[in-house]
């Protein structure tokens, strides 16, 4: 018989968490959006309506990238100035350049992040973070460079991220962040050798620490994180509000639609703060459960790295978790006050148009990795069989797999 008869596949699995927090981000959303009226019953707002219809076309999108072969990105060309993902990251760093001219970028609470497309608008820093884990998956796996060099590997390595890091921190520190996090955890992945991310490591962090410091209003951030009631009407504002919603939901919450915070106390409920709205109405097992469909994600993504897969695929599902994980661990650190306020959404809960599409469009790969299974490369050296790239990115798992296999006179 069929095991999947029986028991969920990895794939089920990852459908069913995508499609559970789209939903939840829908009923969630529907909920933050409503407003005090006259009217008792129940009323569908026209947020929750762009909301449910921006959830149809992002699954759409998830199935339809996930079952497309992710192979294509490898497509073979004679200088890998070809490569789809080269053009990929480059229209997405032209975007976060057209962003910031005043005609074109849009405005919104004192930040230009948006670039009007027709009716919808783009996000150009969710262009930004997904090129940059596809580029990291296919530079550390396909080695167009030899990493072990730190002028010659190394640095070519990290030039394309800083200069995409540099393009979004001008308009949006958090994401900025988020895209640096992700590009050290998927170099560690990819065995980049430790002392050349300790000599960089100090300039970014002093490089970070003066965009906090250039902007009054992110140094005031940094230091109402440390006592919210020091101004409890200004910077410490929205951390208040957001405990305020923790503190009343209890255990089994308020209700759904019940909340009190989002009737014009708790600021950005439908974005950056929907996980305290989640935590006042649904209580304590509304979060776990938010909380169990990311973990569902990540487990999916584990068991495809551990498998014995082509390195690319492995890299690219480690990438696409990685992103993931580290935005929805931010948001929520970010709503208990466990952290500094960043502006950045819960994936697929928040409310949004593009990010949305496009965070369904990564996860789409992370699905066609599961559907399409790609051995590694293999050659022959006598009777023994050894990856074509010698020792894997991903042999930190088992750093000895291959020592037995390898040919001596290769070292």
């Amino acid at each position: 018989m069929d095991p999947s008869i029986y028991r969920l596949r990895q794939r089920d699995i990852l459908i069913l968490c995508v499609l559970a927090l789209l939903c939840l981000g829908v009923i969630m959303v529907q909920s933050a959006a409503m407003n005090v009226t006259g009217n008792t019953r129940f009323q569908w707002t026209q947020r929750g309506t762009y909301q449910l219809i921006y959830a149809i076309i992002a699954f759409a999108t998830f199935y339809i990238v996930g079952h497309l072969d992710y192979h294509l990105l490898l497509r073979r060309t004679k200088s890998i100035w070809l490569n789809p993902i080269i053009w990929l990251t480059a229209c997405a760093a032209l975007t976060c350049i057209l962003v910031l001219h005043p005609r074109l970028g849009m405005a919104v609470n004192g930040a230009r992040r948006w670039l009007p497309l027709g009716p919808v608008q783009v996000q150009p820093s969710e262009l930004a973070k997904w090129s940059t884990v596809l580029l990291m998956a296919w530079w550390l796996t396909q080695r167009p460079v030899d990493l072990s060099s730190f002028w010659k590997g190394f640095i070519p390595t990290l030039v394309p991220i800083g200069v995409i890091c540099l393009l979004v921190v001008i308009q949006d520190f958090g994401t900025a962040a988020l895209i640096a996090l992700c590009a050290i955890t998927m170099l560690l992945a990819g065995r980049v050798k430790l002392w050349h991310l300790m000599v960089v490591i100090p300039p970014a962090l002093a490089i970070g620490f003066w965009f906090i410091f250039h902007k009054e209003y992110r140094w005031k951030r940094m230091t109402a994180f440390l006592d919210p009631y020091a101004a409890p009407q200004k910077e410490g504002y929205h951390m208040i509000q957001s405990l305020l919603s923790f503190s009343t939901g209890g255990i089994t919450g308020r209700g759904l639609g019940n909340g009190i915070q989002k009737l014009g106390y708790l600021p950005e409920d439908t974005t950056d703060f929907i996980f305290a709205v989640i935590c006042e109405e649904l209580g304590l097992f509304g979060a776990l459960l938010t909380v169990v469909m990311y973990l569902g994600i990540l487990y999916v993504a584990w068991q495809v790295v551990k498998q014995k897969r082509d390195d690319f695929g492995r890299m690219l599902a480690f990438g696409v978790a990685s992103m993931i994980g580290l935005q929805a661990a931010i948001n929520m650190a970010v709503a208990t006050v466990s952290v500094p306020t960043k502006g950045l959404s819960l994936p697929l809960v928040s409310a949004g148009g593009s990010g949305l599409v496009i965070t369904c469009a990564a996860l789409g790969l992370l699905y066609s990795v599961l559907r399409h299974e790609h051995a590694p490369a293999v050659m022959f050296v006598g009777d023994s069989p050894l990856d074509s790239n010698g020792i894997t990115p991903f042999d930190l798992i088992e750093p000895e797999a291959f020592d037995a296999q390898r040919d001596p006179k290769l070292g």
